[in-house]
C-alpha cells in the first residue's frame, strides 16, 4: 500500500507540471496573437 501512494505521488509531479507549462505557452500565444493583431511589440 504504501508502494502506491508513494508511487501516485512521484507520478503527480510531472501531470503538474505539463499542466503549468501548457497553461504558460497557451497565455503566452495568446499574448503573441493579441500584439500581432494590434500591431504592437510582445515587450
Amino acid at each position: 500500500m504504501q508502494t502506491l501512494i508513494y508511487g501516485s505521488y512521484i507520478l503527480v509531479w510531472p501531470a503538474i507540471t505539463l499542466g503549468m507549462l501548457g497553461m504558460i505557452s497557451y497565455r503566452v500565444l495568446r499574448d503573441y496573437r493579441e500584439a500581432k493583431r494590434t500591431n504592437t511589440d510582445m515587450v
